[in-house]
């Protein structure tokens, strides 16, 4: 595959050089009425671009942060954003104003892809109708004779099987892991799951990988904010929007294939639900239920449920190798034995943009409504009011005095208030099923030592992406 990262200064010059020669591409002209937080001085046509280093975004508006308060305002291109930044902002904006921050930020990669459908980036009267719709059908899966958490124990022992075959030599986790999250995706969605090494299945994981990638790397932060311009210029970028439309073909044959077996009212899974609904809604000119709506979400389903708790995964693998003790405690909790349940749970970097649906304040800054916002949400958790000893990894944040877990508020990894993620539970879910199953029956070695284990992002843009790795399994 092309590397994200190839030429990337070359495209920052020709950014550079086609914006100077074209009127009207400058920084001035887009300050929407009322007076945003003050920020760092930005440059024309790349606003604060150059000062937001590609693969430690976060790292850097916590830098700009420590100078400009936890509210301030960068421009992306000629685009002003207001970042919040810290546990404190973040809560005041999020939660307390909810409704206020609750319009979803547009991006132009998924704009161009998605044109306002889907149950992410639609519109606001749409979007509750396929939340709710979603939120139910989720329920009713959660409940369902085959619930979600018999369809994650399922894939966890098959994951266990494959990890059973890597014993003696080292190997790289991100391949079966991404087996394991996306086949209970496949088996809400499609109710059916795929063999590891089914060819159709792996070419749907490579291209949910790889557009994360790029859209996490420098390529995909330029793209967002000059879209006109790098639709001219050559790069990875470009095949984001082929691989979406790969992605739409694969989800578009599922369609027909599910109309020739199901049975109405007896829904086998999500496309049997949303069939019935458009059934129900047929004759209604307004329906939001459509066959290009479906696709769109099923693919707003996959994209959100396969590469965010696949990534997460990763990284639990990558850090409780480097903090032995950790894992070992952990171990000494879930046994050996009894297999872990969701009834067990309490024992043991950036969101997506928004925009305001309304005029607001916000820290004595008056904020008008379609203004952009950035939630850092990593700032919350490194945030020292919060946590002790924020940099560093340390479980017992989440203890009480009495060793038991309590939760934290200022831990929001999917984002608090409105719209709040649609897949947090079943995310949650998987998380903690997949992670203990895996202690349950194997002890993680890293390569080399633990202390040289490398924990920094390879990029961080959309998410975290770890870097890659290897490790050893010895069997408990």
């Amino acid at each position: 595959m092309e590397d994200t990262e190839h030429d990337v200064h070359g495209c920052h010059s020709a950014v550079t050089a086609a914006g100077a020669s074209q009127a009207g591409w400058g920084a001035q002209g887009t300050q929407p009425r009322g007076v945003l937080p003050p920020g760092p001085g930005p440059l024309p046509l790349l606003g604060n671009l150059l000062q937001l280093e590609s693969g430690r975004l976060d790292h850097t508006l916590m830098e700009l942060s420590g100078r400009w308060g936890p509210v301030f305002t960068v421009r992306l291109g000629r685009r002003p954003a207001v970042v919040l930044c810290g546990y404190s902002a973040l809560r005041d904006a999020l939660v307390l104003q909810a409704d206020a921050f609750s319009g979803r930020g547009a991006t132009a990669v998924f704009e161009r892809f998605t044109r306002g459908n889907g149950i992410v980036f639609s519109n606001r009267r749409r979007w509750l109708t396929l939340r709710n719709f979603a939120l139910g059908a989720l329920e009713e899966f959660r409940l369902g004779a085959r619930t979600v958490e018999e369809r994650i124990l399922e894939e966890a022992d098959c994951l266990l099987g494959e990890f059973q075959a890597t014993i003696g030599a080292p190997f790289d986790p991100r391949r079966l892991l991404d087996n394991a999250v996306s086949n209970v995706i496949c088996s809400v969605v499609f109710g059916n799951r795929y063999g590891y090494e089914d060819p159709e299945f792996l070419r749907l994981l490579d291209l949910f990988n790889d557009n994360f990638r790029i859209m996490s790397s420098r390529w995909g932060e330029m793209y967002n904010i000059f879209p006109s311009l790098l639709d001219w210029l050559p790069g990875p970028h470009h095949r984001i929007f082929q691989n979406f439309t790969e992605l739409q073909v694969f989800i578009s044959e599922q369609i027909p294939q599910h109309q020739q077996t199901q049975q109405p009212g007896e829904p086998r899974d999500f496309i049997d639900c949303f069939l019935d609904q458009m059934e129900k809604e047929q004759k209604d000119p307004e329906s939001h239920f459509q066959e290009e709506t479906l696709v769109m979400t099923t693919h707003n389903l996959f994209f959100g449920g396969t590469e965010t708790t696949s990534t997460a995964l990763r990284y639990g693998l990558l850090i409780l190798p480097k903090y032995p003790e950790v894992a070992a405690k952990v171990q000494s909790v879930v046994g050996r034995t009894r297999t872990p349940r969701l009834e067990d749970h309490n024992v043991l970097p950036l969101g997506l943009p928004r925009t305001l649906t309304r005029d607001t304040h916000l820290r004595g800054y008056f904020l008008p409504k379609g203004t952009f916002v950035i939630p850092l949400l990593v700032s919350s958790h490194q945030d020292p009011t919060q946590f002790k000893d924020p940099d560093c990894f340390n479980p017992t944040n989440f203890l009480d005095d009495k060793g038991e877990f309590q939760s934290k508020d200022a831990f929001m990894p999917f984002a608090p208030g409105k719209p709040m993620c649609l897949g947090a539970g079943l995310a949650r879910s998987e998380i903690f099923l997949f992670l203990t199953t895996i202690l349950q029956r194997f002890c993680l070695l890293p390569m080399g030592s633990p202390t040289s284990i490398d924990l920094t992002p390879q990029y961080t843009g959309l998410g975290n992406i770890p870097p890659a790795f290897q490790l050893h399994l010895v069997a408990r």
